[in-house]
């Protein structure tokens, strides 16, 4: 492979490291403040914001969010926040193979990569979002890099040139 496109394969890569990151960075914050809930009336804190927002509390999409409120209760956020943590620190430890290049990692990212795709086409087909079509595309990239990663990797241990 060529010089040029090695580098622009790592840097690739290295995006996707970042992007990684962030997931599970704003997932750890997430299952922060899933804990910050805890022994806290969710159901008054739920009305509050709602007060806030100036919504009516009797309309559709308010009432389903306070009907879901009135059933949370300490064990819930409990086992809600540990598998956001569980999850950041798999996105975390995926950022970390992928920015220096491991094959487990690369094969972890265009697994759970390729996971979603036919849920965000399904998703996509029933009701077409112009932020659907973003993530889907954003998931097809991260999935095509990762694979030609894998690609590459395997030509070099085999001897031949993928370029």
């Amino acid at each position: 492979m060529h010089v040029l496109h090695r580098m622009a394969q790592s840097r690739a890569i290295r995006v996707v490291a970042l992007f990684e990151a962030l997931k599970g960075a704003v997932v750890l914050l997430a299952a922060t403040g899933i804990l910050s809930l805890i022994h806290r009336d969710v159901y008054s804190l739920a009305a509050t914001f709602i007060e806030h927002a100036h919504l009516n509390p009797a309309s559709k999409y308010p009432r389903i969010f306070l009907e879901a409120a009135s059933h949370v209760h300490d064990s819930k956020l409990l086992l809600l926040a540990l598998g956001a943590a569980v999850y950041a620190v798999v996105r975390l430890v995926e950022a970390y193979g992928l920015f220096y290049e491991r094959k487990w990692a690369e094969l972890l990212a265009a697994s759970s990569g390729a996971i979603y795709v036919p849920i965000e086409l399904i998703s996509l087909f029933r009701n077409a979002t112009w932020h659907g079509l973003a993530i889907l595309l954003l998931n097809v990239a991260v999935v095509t890099v990762m694979v030609r990663a894998l690609i590459v990797r395997r030509s070099v241990v085999e001897g031949t040139d993928a370029a």
